[in-house]
């Protein structure tokens, strides 16, 4: 155990916790005086994977694979396995994971905690939706078996319940079939956003896996133009060689600001939005690039600069997405603030898993921003006001900073779900938004 400042993969806010490592699964839950808080491999954005003044589970030890079967598919391994390492078990048998993240390096706990969801949610929902069983220990020693079917709430609660429910200690998921390790993409070149919501409903019905990158500071008719990339697991045959799994380049420390500003921003996107000559252009992916570009830069996070950056990714109900996106990126674009990586999508309508799950029928919008001082919190509460006016919510996991009256609003479950909170577990982002 050992007390240490502690930040987030946004590297804000930073906050004094104590580190307590966990190896055994088998093993009660420690005896502290304080609170308690799972913790993976820290690849959440904002708040709630911190318990400021309280104590981190760290669960990353928790690493073993406790069964596997090639035939069908189905793994069981310890929460703080991640999904690279998964990926590495299962590929080379023919298996993948049936919804991933930004980025492979997120433990399997925290993929339950956040229930994350992926470019395919159209298709198969969030993650939370291919955990067949696990293990929840709780802090009075009780272990709970919970399964999809579990009638008593506690298997929705945990599921998107940001660890609050108790410790996760092991997982059991259903695995995808999969002939390969390449994607085959379609990128195309698109003007504004009504072209955007034009290709989002042409693709889901024959394309499993569709985003969308998006200027964040152009304006007026070019609004929300774009690169639409849409594709689906290619033949097993595809492509002879198989990339390094390593990153390839490093951000070897933190500059002394943000290398995301004003000066570096508006460039960087027009460049890339001509980046292809053609207005469609199909190739071939390694999965690696296409479902986590980001992972090939390590320390990525450092290049906003010694205060680090807040996310901002919210879900718009469909009947208002058109107006709410276009009235956010107005607003971004005003600032002169955004990000190299706009993500655009939509989600589809299987209802999530979980009482506090993030993904909801809309559109979500992505953007990371610098922290450079009082004006990007000004902003984001406007943006906030957009996307409470229009009945969405903000993704707890990538949040350091929204309102509880917008949670509140955002997340009708909640008092709900505050019944299953285990009574020692807590964080700085519940207890921000309950205040």
């Amino acid at each position: 155990m050992s007390a240490a400042r502690g930040q987030s993969w946004g590297r804000y806010p930073r906050v004094q916790q104590t580190l307590l490592a966990l190896g055994d699964r088998a093993a009660n839950l420690p005896t502290v005086t304080d609170t308690l808080l799972p913790h993976g491999n820290g690849r959440s954005y904002g708040d709630s994977c911190l318990n400021p003044g309280g104590t981190l589970l760290m669960t990353r030890p928790l690493d073993r694979f406790i069964a596997f079967d090639p035939a069908s598919g189905v793994l069981r391994c310890e929460a703080g396995v991640t999904l690279a390492e998964i990926i590495e078990l299962a590929l080379p048998a023919g298996w993948f994971l049936p919804v991933t993240p930004g980025t492979r390096y997120a433990t399997v706990g925290g993929a339950i905690g956040n229930d994350v969801h992926g470019k395919n949610h159209h298709r198969a929902g969030s993650f939370g939706h291919h955990v067949r069983r696990l293990e929840l220990l709780r802090s009075d020693g009780a272990r709970h078996l919970l399964d999809p079917r579990d009638d008593s709430g506690l298997f929705a609660a945990t599921v998107g319940g940001l660890g609050l429910t108790g410790l996760v200690t092991w997982a059991e998921l259903q695995l995808r079939r999969v002939p390969g390790p390449w994607i085959e993409t379609e990128s195309i070149r698109f003007d504004g956003l009504d072209d955007f919501f034009a290709l989002s409903r042409e693709s889901a019905a024959d394309f499993e896996y569709t985003v969308a990158w998006i200027d964040c500071l152009a304006k007026g008719r070019q609004l929300g133009r774009g690169h639409f990339l849409r594709g689906d697991h290619a033949p097993g045959n595809a492509q002879a060689a198989t990339p390094s799994a390593s990153p390839r380049r490093s951000m070897p420390l933190v500059p002394p600001v943000s290398l995301v500003n004003r000066l570096t921003l508006r460039p960087f996107n027009t460049l890339y939005y001509w980046r292809q000559p053609a207005r469609r252009q199909r190739h071939v992916s390694h999965y690696q690039s296409y479902f986590y570009p980001l992972d090939g830069i390590n320390h990525w996070n450092r290049m906003y600069g010694p205060q680090g950056f807040l996310q901002h990714q919210c879900v718009l109900p469909p009947e208002h997405a058109r107006d709410a996106t276009a009235a956010l990126l107005s607003e971004i674009s005003r600032s002169g603030r955004g990000s190299f990586l706009a993500v655009l999508k939509e989600f589809g309508n299987r209802p999530s898993p979980g009482l506090l799950s993030f993904p909801r029928p809309g559109t979500t919008l992505a953007l990371d921003f610098a922290n450079d001082g009082p004006g990007v919190f000004r902003m984001l509460e406007r943006l906030d006001a957009i996307v409470a006016e229009a009945g969405g919510a903000v993704y707890a996991a990538k949040d350091a900073r929204m309102s509880g009256a917008l949670f509140r609003q955002a997340y009708p479950q909640w008092q709900h779900f505050s019944r299953f909170i285990d009574p020692r577990f807590s964080s700085g982002f519940w207890r921000r938004v309950m205040e």
